[in-house]
């Protein structure tokens, strides 16, 4: 219990770590969303040159592991010029990388609309991202929810690599105390905690949206 004592007496620490990694993912989620949003229509559209790109940085997001795409935005961007501060570097990996699922999964929810909606979105004059605005982007969402909702958990998981980068997140933060005062089991066990209540809360929050969407999803 001693142990636990050392924690507490440092949950300024630990607050910080863990307010950063919410910060984080609101952050790298919410662009995340928007940058999917943008690129759907691309991967759907006819135009079949920008669709190959598009599915070229896709695809190469979902074969590259994070944690190696992380070294290579905070240690190979200053080769090419481009310094940034770890938390700016860890905000950026995130938002890329995350950005091709959220793409690919709003696209699947794109395919699965009835085309009805389409259709009538085009009758009344919408074309191009006017379409997208006025007349897809709510029932996509609504229909992506519970993958939204999953890929926001892996974006709270993927946040604890940020540590290999000395972003002050949760990870970071309980790491620092472990190696500070020796006491792996009361650090880690507090980091494994406050990961489950913060799933557990998205979780609840990303199940009450899916409800008020269930009797509105086409």
């Amino acid at each position: 219990m001693n142990d636990f004592a050392i924690i507490w007496s440092h949950r300024d620490s630990v607050w910080v770590g863990l307010l950063n990694t919410l910060v984080l993912i609101v952050l790298s989620g919410a662009i995340s969303i928007a940058v999917g949003l943008l690129l759907t229509p691309v991967l759907v559209g006819s135009h079949k040159m920008l669709a190959k790109m598009v599915q070229f940085y896709v695809d190469a997001m979902r074969c590259v592991p994070f944690l190696l795409f992380v070294y290579l935005i905070y240690f190979g961007l200053p080769s090419a010029g481009l310094r940034l501060s770890n938390w700016a570097a860890g905000a950026l990996a995130l938002v890329l990388y995350n950005s091709a699922y959220m793409a690919e999964l709003l696209r699947g929810a794109w395919l699965e609309l009835p085309a009805s909606i389409l259709d009538s979105g085009r009758s009344f004059g919408f074309t191009g991202w006017g379409l997208l605005r006025h007349i897809m982007v709510t029932p996509m969402l609504i229909r992506a929810l519970p993958m939204i909702g999953n890929q926001l958990i892996q974006i709270l998981k993927d946040s604890a690599f940020l540590t290999v980068i000395a972003v002050k997140e949760l990870t970071h933060e309980l790491n620092g105390i472990q190696s500070t005062y020796f006491i792996p089991f009361a650090s880690f066990i507090t980091a494994l905690i406050l990961y489950w209540i913060v799933c557990m809360v998205m979780e609840a929050m990303m199940g009450s949206f899916e409800q008020f969407a269930a009797s509105r999803r086409p």
